[in-house]
């Protein structure tokens, strides 16, 4: 007899994504309602994994301890190919963010500098963990923070694809109760629906429990699952002149829009970038730091491009474990160090602006005379953007604990 772990497996289902119930993230939704009157607003995550250098990508370039800090690194302002954006005088943007400069003179592109973790650690899998938890500090957390803002949306009106991630294996970020699907690639995600032997799988699975839910919910995957086959049918076309770039991230963010634009109730979702462990040669305009910028700007700027009927119901935004040291390694790279920066784009971003603060980089401003401070609690730019664009203001359930305050970045 087939047993429910053989199937799951056998449609491609992610066993992170099964809820805590033991119910498939399909089965316990109804789906979703055929006539949804307008798009759902929508937050687009993307984990840059590895820790970017925030001083780096966002770079005070007027302090005069910087070029002795980062003799190899060091990058001045200018107009020429390998200068720094100057973005206000204080801060210059890394060349490889090029793409995401037009989006910060717009005044859509917020940057926000010296964020990160309250407590320090220097291990990526921890600091991920908190991150991602929304408990920094506290390892007994089971749940990710974009699980509980997915459980606190309008359960009424929710669709089976709320809540996404276009990753491998489901994030910490979206582990939880809530049901969350993820999809490694939507041009693969293949559940076997239309065989007719599948009904009756189903059917034999769910006949063995006393809850009608379940067995109504088992009833009603069917037509959930449909509607990715549905959105498989035709191959995706951005908008005119629209082309996206072909690393992962760039074809992660095209499905991304995809599913944004086919209207499926999409309110959440998660992807991730890796490469910014930059320990080793990290360079300026060559090393493996600015082919990460590139790669993310990029793929950001397209994304918001193509999305261009859909900026008042889309935000984007960052986010990186910590930050790296001030002062550059015997290796010529960085550390793993505290602060870093991240963007958040959107039509009512508050952006043109750096917010946050890097204090003068002496030796004796910095933490553990080595790292940028954090300045900024990461919950503060996260509940803020929660809040002003999910309208999740609970903030004693996505962010147990925390006694802080919002970060204002909206307008």
């Amino acid at each position: 007899m087939l047993n429910r772990k053989a199937f799951l497996k056998s449609m491609g289902v992610s066993l992170y994504s099964i809820a805590t119930s033991g119910i498939p993230l399909f089965l316990n939704r109804t789906a979703m309602a055929a006539n949804r009157d307008r798009p759902p607003k929508t937050l687009v995550v993307i984990f840059q994994r590895g820790a970017m250098d925030g001083l780096m990508a966002v770079s005070p370039f007027r302090d005069k301890h910087l070029p002795k800090a980062r003799p190899s690194l060091i990058m001045s302002v200018g107009k020429t190919r390998g200068s720094l954006i100057n973005l206000d005088e204080t801060f210059g943007l890394h060349p490889a963010f090029s793409s995401l400069y037009p989006l910060f003179q717009q005044g859509k592109l917020a940057i926000v500098h010296g964020t990160g973790l309250p407590y320090s650690t220097r291990s990526h899998f921890e600091a991920q963990n908190y991150m991602e938890s929304g408990t920094p500090g506290l390892k007994s957390t089971n749940s990710g923070w974009l699980n509980r803002a997915a459980s606190l949306l309008d359960q009424e009106k929710s669709s089976p694809l709320q809540g996404v991630s276009i990753t491998k294996s489901q994030p910490f970020s979206m582990r939880g109760q809530q049901p969350t699907l993820v999809i490694p690639d939507l041009r693969r995600f293949a559940l076997p629906t239309d065989q007719p032997l599948i009904k009756p799988i189903y059917q034999a699975l769910y006949a063995q429990t006393k809850l009608e839910q379940l067995r109504e919910a088992g009833d009603k995957s069917i037509s959930a699952t449909k509607m990715i086959s549905s959105i498989q049918k035709t191959s995706y076309r951005p908008r005119k002149g629209i082309t996206y770039p072909k690393s992962k991230l760039g074809q992660n963010l095209s499905q991304i829009a995809q599913l944004i634009k086919a209207n499926v109730g999409l309110e959440i979702a998660f992807t991730e970038v890796g490469g910014w462990d930059t320990h080793r040669r990290q360079g300026t305009m060559e090393g493996p730091f600015a082919r990460q910028a590139k790669v993310l700007s990029d793929a950001i700027a397209t994304l918001w491009d193509d999305l261009a009927d859909h900026h008042q119901n889309v935000v984007i935004m960052t986010m990186t474990e910590f930050g790296r040291t001030v002062h550059e390694n015997g290796s010529g790279g960085t550390d793993h160090g505290r602060g870093s920066c991240l963007f958040v784009l959107g039509s009512r971003v508050d952006g043109g602006k750096v917010h946050g603060s890097v204090p003068e980089l002496s030796v004796d401003m910095l933490e553990d005379q080595r790292d940028v401070p954090v300045s900024t609690d990461f919950r503060s730019v996260f509940s803020e953007v929660a809040g002003q664009h999910l309208s999740v203001t609970d903030n004693e359930i996505l962010f147990p604990g925390w006694g802080g305050q919002p970060l204002p970045l909206f307008t």
